[in-house]
């Protein structure tokens, strides 16, 4: 995938993902979907309390899968719910964390979205540095764009402008590494 095309379809934005109109936002969930602090708790008060009857109904989720939702009253037609680690500073850590970002996609893609954004999961009161989650979401979301060509577009959405310039740093490093790899 070129650089041009990588920037057609991966977008690093900063502000608040509850307000965004996209096919999907992921939500940064705990295990009960119940609604929490940070972006859990913004995007369930956004969406009104017919999220949270959903949520009650589906009955949770666990660490590194994700379920759907409508936005009910997001401009988001759709929130995909998912559980990140916390952080412990272990592998397992990073592959719970991708599977996080991978299986969100691979919902939006069962249910023909076409844009989704995503939050820096398990960055909040999960504690897993940024830097380090950043690049894996980055990375996961860049190896998956090959195999889901519907989705046009994944957008990272930070709330901070300390935490969008270490996304952006991210993935310019990463395409930097990409570019001098050689093709084949």
């Amino acid at each position: 995938m070129t650089d041009k095309a990588i920037g057609d379809r991966l977008e690093i934005w900063r502000g608040d993902i509850a307000r965004l109109k996209v096919d999907a936002i992921v939500n940064a969930a705990n295990s009960s979907l119940l609604g929490g602090g940070g972006v859990d708790g913004a995007i369930h008060r956004a969406a009104g309390k017919e999220l949270l009857a959903k949520c009650r109904a589906i009955g949770g989720c666990p660490v590194g899968e994700a379920r759907i939702t409508l936005g009910y009253h997001l401009p988001a037609r759709y929130v995909i719910h998912t559980v990140g680690p916390v952080y412990k500073g272990t592998v397992q850590d990073a592959i719970l964390l991708s599977q996080c970002y991978e299986n969100s996609l691979r919902l939006a893609a069962q249910y023909h979205l076409s844009s989704i954004a995503f939050p820096a999961i398990s960055c909040g009161a999960y504690r897993y540095p940024i830097e380090k989650a950043s690049k894996i979401a980055i990375d996961t979301c860049l190896k998956a764009m090959d195999d889901l060509p519907d989705i046009h577009r994944i957008i990272f959405v930070l709330f901070s402008d300390k935490n969008h310039a270490i996304y952006q740093s991210s993935l310019e490093l990463i395409l930097k590494d990409l570019m001098a790899v050689p093709v084949l």
